[in-house]
């Protein structure tokens, strides 16, 4: 008997409150998703283990919210403590033809249709921002030609070999690799398709990348070689377009989304990147580039606006000086608005994990 003379709470009792529960990131119960993973009683204290697909989820305190007040309403308990762990899953997504890269969970691109529309500022930052919520990540300079991502990470030594294996550089938390670290700055790259592909399938393959929850993958602009040869040799998780707001830019970043549709490769959905600029004098928005043109294109194409980030000389600042703004102003508009990137991105792959179908288990029976 419990210490009130009724009778004890049993585990049965508290999962039936609690795995009904719907968690709002799927729309599937906790039930369904086995997010349960311990239910601990004494007396009238409950302790509930609960695992989040995410590392990133604006939806926790609701969660929260909602087990206490499921759990509260059984007879008999006092005491509700929620602990959270989080696993992160391979969401499965891109060509089922292609090799994954060993230990490596999730491949985001973040690509563009033309240049200058700040993909890499948006790929750095969408990382170290995914790496500041305690994931595993990696970033991949795949813009062989002008690679950008050692100035912006701030760092600019020669990898190390071990075992005829890359180590990558790290910075802010995050796994980098770039072909920047190797060739001479100041020297120009001057090779044909097939060198840029054997060279990408190095980086691929022989890099030794460790276990990740994600690879960001900072493409080149427009649609060519190297994404193609990355399309064909893994499976991008999921695609992030970069635009600015004018026509001209949106006009090119359509290209690139439909250049993934029809490698069928899953489009996350659209970035509209200088995305107008607050006066810090007078607070008053002004539309440089023009306004609304992300939104209005990710609606034409039934793919989802990610996020709007302004345009301000901190991130620009940040670029030139290897200090990401997300990692030097998390707290600013700008740095929220690329923690809000990373939780949607986050978040679309934790709902492709959870909907990628199962294999079936084939059990063999041995004849005697």
């Amino acid at each position: 008997m419990s210490s009130n003379g009724s009778a004890p709470l049993t585990k049965e009792q508290i999962l039936a409150a609690v795995e009904p529960i719907v968690e709002p990131t799927t729309n599937q119960t906790l039930g369904e998703l086995k997010l349960v993973k311990d239910v601990i009683i004494g007396g009238n204290a409950v302790q509930l283990k609960i695992e989040m697909l995410s590392p990133m989820n604006a939806t926790k305190e609701r969660l929260e919210r909602d087990i206490r007040a499921a759990v509260a309403q059984v007879s008999g308990v006092r005491e509700v403590t929620v602990t959270w762990t989080t696993r992160i899953r391979a969401s499965g997504g891109g060509r089922t033809d292609a090799q994954p890269i060993q230990g490596v969970k999730n491949t985001i691109a973040v690509a563009s249709g033309k240049g200058g529309v700040g993909k890499s500022t948006v790929a750095v930052n969408l990382a170290v921002a995914l790496a500041q919520e305690g994931a595993k990540v990696g970033l991949l300079d795949t813009d062989v030609y002008g690679p950008s991502v050692p100035l912006m990470v701030g760092e600019n030594a020669k990898p190390l070999m071990r075992n005829n294996k890359i180590i990558p550089l790290e910075a802010h938390g995050v796994k980098v690799m770039s072909i920047g670290f190797i060739l001479d700055p100041q020297k120009a790259l001057i090779w044909r398709g097939p060198l840029v592909a054997q060279l990408i399938n190095q980086f691929l393959n022989d890099v030794t990348w460790g276990d990740l929850d994600y690879l960001v993958l900072d493409l080149p602009p427009g649609t060519g070689d190297v994404q193609l040869t990355l399309v064909q040799k893994i499976p991008i998780s999921g695609a992030v377009i970069v635009t600015t707001p004018q026509e001209v830019a949106l006009a090119d970043a359509v290209k690139g989304l439909k250049m993934f549709e029809e490698v069928k490769t899953p489009v996350l959905g659209i970035v509209e990147n200088m995305s107008g600029f607050i006066c810090p004098g007078c607070g008053e928005r002004y539309d440089i580039f023009g306004a609304g043109g992300g939104k209005r294109t990710a609606e034409e194409h039934g793919v989802e606006l990610l996020g709007q980030i302004p345009i301000e000389p901190g991130i620009r600042e940040g670029g030139d000086t290897g200090k990401p703004m997300v990692a030097t102003a998390p707290d600013s508009v700008t740095g929220q608005a690329f923690h809000h990137l990373a939780e949607r991105v986050a978040n679309k792959l934790a709902v492709e994990a959870v909907r990628k179908p199962r294999k079936p288990t084939i059990m063999l029976k041995t004849v005697g």
